[in-house]
This record gives C-alpha cells, structure tokens and sequence, in this order.
C-alpha cells in the first residue's frame, strides 16, 4: 500500500472514530449502571451459603463497545465443584432478584436477560475453572477470555477493535450467530491485537490465502477444516472462527482490498437496499426470464440459532434434488420472520417426458450386461449405442418443478427436522409471478437477491 493511500486511509478511520468511539457521557452511564447491577449481584451472593464472586465481561468491560451499543454482560462464578442443578438455581434466583422485569432464556443452561437503565443486560451463571480448556459448561471459558484480552488490549488498541468491528458490521459480515456466520466480537479482538491494529489486519486480509491459521499462543498445530484458524488462547482445542464461513472470510478480503484502493467512510456504514414492491419483483422476473419457486410454510417455534442451519440445510436439498433431476437451479436463497420461505430460481419449470441415461462401456463387461439387462425389457427407448457406450432414453418422474416440491419427494431431500415438521402440517407452493406476494414481508430480502453484492 503506497504512503498516500495509508495517509488516506488513517483520515478515513478518524472520521469513523468520530462516530463510533463512546463519548464521555456515554461511558459514564456504563460505568455507573454496570457498579449498581454489580452491587446488587453481590448483595444476593452475600445471602448464599457458597462462594461466589460477579464479573463484568464482554466488550464493555474491554473498551471494544461502539456508541450507541447497551450491552452489560455479568457473568456470576460459582465453585467448580458446584453440582449443575444448584448452580442454576442459584443463578436464576439471583438474576430474577437483580432482574425483576427480565425473562429466562437458555444456552446450554438457563439465564436471566432483562432492561436495566437503558441498557440491555445477561446475567450468567458459570463454573470458576481453572482455563478454558477445563471445562463444565460452554460458558466457562468467557471469564477466561476476558482475563486475556483485557491483560493486552490497551486504549489505543481497543479503538483499533471498535473500527474494525464497524468495518465488520458495514460490510455485513459480523456476528457469530448460525444466521450470519460472521466474525465474533472475541474473533475480532484477537485479529487486531494478532497484527498490531486496524490497517495491518486490512493490509493482512487483503492477501490472505485459505485456510490462514493463527495461533497466538503457539499451542502447535491442530487439524481443523476450516478457512480461517484462530487457535483459543485460552483452550487449544477450539478455533475461534470455526462458525466463520469461507463466504464470509471471502467477504472480508473483498473489501479489504476495496478499502485500500479507495478509502471511504460508507464502507463502514452499509445501508440495507430498499425493499422491492411486488411489481419490483415480477419486474426483475420477466427480465430474467427465469422461473423462481418459493416453499413458504410457517416458521418453527425454535430459536434462530436452531432455525436457520436448519432453513440453509433444506434449500440446499431442494437445490440439490432439482439439479439431479434436471431443472438447472441458477442460485437459491432462505429467510423468514413469521412465516419462512426456501427460494430457489430456475432455468426451467417444465423438461421434456424424456431424460437420457449413459451407461458404460461395453467393453467394461459385467457393469455393461448389467446396464442392458436392466433396460432391454422396460420401456425405455433403448438401450442403443452411442460410441462405444450403451445409453438409454427413460421417462421422468417430473417434468415440472412445481409438481415435484408439491408431491412427498419434498420429503426425501434431507430437510432439517423442524423444518420438516412443519412442512409436514401445511405448505404453499409459489411459482413466477406468485413470488411477488413475498414481498410485502420480505422486500429488503428480495431486494438484496435480485441486486447480488460481495
């Protein structure tokens, strides 16, 4: 990267500091709302007959927050010796009493999430274990995190993390939920502090070649199977990008490389396209001259951590299942609110009666009389001969899209067991034009399919 375009850049990265960085006020309010839940938690520990302790984890307690975020994450240590029934009686009891207005939700074991302030806050009970490797619970290693990063991560540091976590967030590619499979905000941390700042880790990014593996704390080498390796500081079994896609890794490096040829602040603050009207999307339709198919059905009562693996393992299928038989799929996609939706778009609704058939060789003997045998009394056309291979001409089971994802073959594509269910109760098929009507929910959606960006 040339001087100028580092000097370009470095302006550009302070003009999104300006925006980003918490203000005074801002870091104020925390601080003074995170001291009173604190008190609180310890004034309900005080009362119970183990020994505990409260900590403030998270990107708040790092510095790494951006303005406007109101997270506080209180993460409540109890012995490791604890039985798990009684750490989370004791954990629900005391986030009720701290979050009178809150609700239980659960990861590997309930918590208590609520309002306090303004801010929107967790409070979780985990085992206070040796490191992170020596686990009870999932969550027993983010002590240990914060442990790490806070030990390294400096002021000047942790504003190199918030820049790149906005860079992240405008390109579209933070989050570690199933949804997004993006770059966590602990997998961002440990990239800035791994090349010393924003700029290095965009110059890094930019030429990287996959699968890139980083081990901080030189643990050795594992074997993982995934494009981007961060071995955990804290636990050397685990790769901290492991939820992080290749498409999202791609993501990165693409606009990595845009950032550095032409520096901009709208790179950081990506804007949602407008949603598309109904006629929009018949619009784009006729054009493509395509024939787009949408399975809608309404969506599973589950967590979307649960639902979309699933949402993505079934359009795959379906994708897959219409490719073998002939329909060409040109690109597929998945979305839901109250209702979810598997879109797929073809190159054909309708085929011919007839499909061809190749078989082998028949010089290849015995897999060749086995082809033949199999034909010569069906009602094929053939078998006959094409080179020095026999072929058959055989008839379709479907020779139109619509038909095949409304018959039970729909069932046959390894769709995700939710999913399944309630396809099982009552679909819709929605075929051309029809999937116009999809539109009035999910017009951003459709609006980001129809004009494809990195």
């Amino acid at each position: 990267m040339a001087e100028s375009d580092s000097e370009d850049l470095s302006h550009v990265v302070a003009r999104v500091r300006e925006r980003i960085d918490p203000d005074e006020a801002e870091q104020t309010a925390l601080r003074e709302t995170a001291a009173t839940l604190t008190s609180r938690v310890e004034d309900e520990l005080a009362a119970l007959s183990v020994d505990a302790d409260v900590l403030r984890v998270g990107s708040t307690a790092r510095g790494t927050w951006l303005s406007g975020d109101r997270d506080i994450d209180l993460f409540i240590r109890f012995p490791d010796d604890l039985d798990r029934e009684s750490l989370e009686r004791y954990g629900l009891a005391i986030g009720n009493a701290v979050l009178p207005e809150g609700h239980e939700e659960y990861a590997e074991h309930p918590y208590v999430v609520g309002e306090f302030d303004g801010f929107d806050v967790d409070l979780v009970p985990c085992f206070d274990v040796d490191d992170g490797s020596s686990l009870r619970s999932a969550v027993d290693r983010t002590p240990h995190h914060n442990e790490y990063l806070t030990a390294r991560l400096d002021d000047e540091l942790a504003a190199e993390v918030r820049v790149f976590k906005r860079f992240l967030k405008g390109i579209g590619a933070y989050g570690s939920n199933l949804r997004t499979q993006g770059f966590s905000g602990y997998l961002t941390e440990l990239l800035v502090l791994e090349y010393g700042g924003f700029e290095s880790l965009i110059c890094a990014a930019a030429d990287w070649h996959p699968p890139v593996e980083l081990d901080p704390e030189d643990h050795g080498s594992r074997s993982f199977d995934d494009p981007l390796v961060v071995i955990d500081p804290t636990d050397p079994t685990r790769n901290v990008a492991a939820v992080c896609s290749a498409e999202n890794v791609a993501r990165l490096q693409h606009y990595a490389r845009e950032l550095l040829d032409d520096p901009r602040v709208d790179l950081f603050f990506g804007d949602d396209p407008e949603p598309l009207s109904a006629e929009d999307v018949q619009e784009h339709v006729r054009r493509r001259g395509t024939t787009p198919m949408a399975v809608v059905f309404d969506a599973p009562d589950v967590v979307e951590d649960q639902l979309y693996p699933q949402l993505y393992k079934s359009i795959a299928g379906i994708e897959s299942e219409l490719d073998r038989r002939g329909f060409a799929p040109i690109r597929s996609t998945t979305f839901a609110a109250d209702r979810a939706v598997l879109f797929v778009e073809l190159a054909h609704r309708t085929l011919p009666n007839v499909a061809r058939h190749d078989g082998p060789p028949v010089h290849v003997r015995n897999h060749a009389e086995g082809f033949y045998d199999a034909y010569a009394d069906g009602d094929t056309y053939g078998p006959f001969l094409d080179g020095d291979r026999y072929a058959v001409e055989r008839e379709r089971e479907f020779t139109d899209a619509a038909e095949l994802l409304r018959s039970d073959t729909l069932f046959t594509v390894g769709l995700g067991s939710h999913v399944e269910e309630q396809l099982q109760e009552e679909y819709e098929v929605l075929v051309g034009d029809e999937v116009g009507g999809l539109a009035e929910t999910f017009g951003g959606e459709l609006a980001q399919y129809f004009d494809p960006k990195p």
